[in-house]
């Protein structure tokens, strides 16, 4: 992406974020200036009270901030069925994919450091990917399917890495070949960092051409080395120096190893502890392997601050992390009408959002009937463990739940936003 169709692009996001408000069914798109009625939040709680009661989840850490103060704090359950330990605003979490929106931002600092540029092609760093093919399946007679390699018609960029149009995909959902690969390939064996990891996904085929169609996987992964490279650090220690230190994310990392801190990790049930993402989610065992797109802890106390930063537009406290025109860049939808991007069953933003740098960013109000809730403009984000984040700046308001629960994790989250944004009055 030269300068010219970048700076097209960030008025385009522009006037995406400045649209007028579009009224439609439900709670879609409340107008702005609205407060919360404590009576409706109330729902709330009896909500999660009784999804602890019923044995559905252990427990969570549920926050609503609006204009910078808590309108909604409340803390359910326990951290464990073991040790019964309350949950606190710190008790750590494992934040999945959650993982992808720091090291995203992290990105986008650098970036604005002027270290990597969005239109880099990805073998400008990690030269392996030069040579990486496309799998295109055929289809015989008979109906068996075979894999065909192509060459990339474009090279990879970081742009596709940000926003997931890579063509790198993960091997544990879904039945093509490609994703067959991925799982035959065993890329998570013996202990290997993020240099090693990026080697053995650059053997592998991409599911589709780059810049053609959102894939969710490891492009986060290749990203965090690329930063490794241009920054000379490793990623934790990047992370540290740019975003998880200065914004006071004292318990935020990749690893739960120290006595003190184990007896912190919140724990999800016994009956609901496959996190289904491929590998052993070993948060307690120390590895080389970083994994940006999906390894990383927190707690209340620090993912408040880092929500919090985003709603601001990228400043907390007095210091700026993202000045106005990069976050507006991260804030732009890159795969929208235009974009050449496709979507298919697996398009993770969900109906009504396109996709950032990092954030899906709710776009429109979707095909659903009512329309999922929300505000244009929307940031958002979760993770396979259950933790799931909002950001909606027409509101000045975001909410954060932390929990550990793979398999209510989404009626959880859609309930939660349901009943948020039918608390809001005007």
């Amino acid at each position: 992406m030269n300068s010219r169709h970048m700076l097209r692009a960030l008025a385009a996001g522009a006037l995406l974020l400045a649209a007028p408000a579009v009224c439609a069914e439900g709670t879609f798109d409340i107008p702005p200036g609205a407060h919360f009625n404590p009576e409706k939040l109330a729902k709330v709680t009896e909500f999660f009270k009784n999804e602890v009661a019923t044995g559905k989840i252990s427990g969570a850490d549920v926050l609503i901030q609006q204009r910078g103060k808590p309108v909604y704090h409340e803390i359910f359950g326990t951290q464990d069925t073991v040790s019964k330990a309350p949950i606190t605003d710190k008790t750590i979490f494992r934040l999945s994919s959650l993982t992808k929106a720091i090291t995203s931002v992290v990105a986008m600092e650098l970036i604005q450091d002027g270290k990597l540029k969005l239109d880099d092609p990805v073998a400008k760093y990690i030269p392996s990917f030069a040579d990486t093919k496309v799998g295109v399946e055929k289809k015989a007679e008979d109906g068996t399917k075979t894999l065909e390699l192509v060459p990339q018609t474009r090279p990879m960029t970081v742009l596709d890495l940000m926003r997931h149009t890579s063509g790198i995909t993960y091997g544990f959902y879904g039945d093509s070949l490609v994703r067959k690969a991925y799982k035959d390939a065993n890329i998570y064996a013996g202990d290997f960092d993020l240099a090693e990891f990026a080697e053995r996904i650059a053997k592998l085929p991409l599911h589709n051409q780059p810049g053609a169609l959102w894939q969710y996987g490891h492009s986060t992964d290749i990203l965090a080395r690329i930063m490794e490279i241009v920054s000379g650090k490793s990623l934790f220690e990047i992370e540290k120096e740019k975003l998880l230190t200065p914004l006071g994310m004292v318990d935020t990392g990749f690893f739960v190893t120290e006595p003190e801190r184990l007896a912190r990790l919140a724990q999800p049930l016994p009956n609901d502890s496959d996190f289904r993402v491929g590998r052993q989610y070993r948060t307690e065992v120390k590895q080389k392997w970083e994994s940006a797109s999906g390894g990383m802890v927190s707690t209340m106390a620090d993912f408040s601050r880092f929500a919090q930063m985003l709603l601001n537009g990228g400043s907390f406290e007095g210091k700026i992390y993202l000045n106005p025109k990069t976050f507006e860049m991260m804030a732009t939808d890159y795969a929208g009408k235009g974009s050449g991007v496709e979507r298919d069953y697996f398009y993770f933003p969900g109906d009504g959002f396109g996709m950032g740098l990092g954030l899906a960013v709710r776009t429109d109000a979707g095909n659903a009937k009512p329309p999922p809730p929300g505000s244009l403009g929307e940031l958002k984000w979760d993770g396979a463990s259950g933790c799931y984040m909002v950001i909606d700046r027409k509101q000045e308001m975001m909410f954060v739940l932390l929990e550990q629960t793979p398999t209510e994790r989404q009626r959880v989250q859609r309930t939660l936003k349901q009943l948020v944004y039918e608390a809001m009055e005007n």
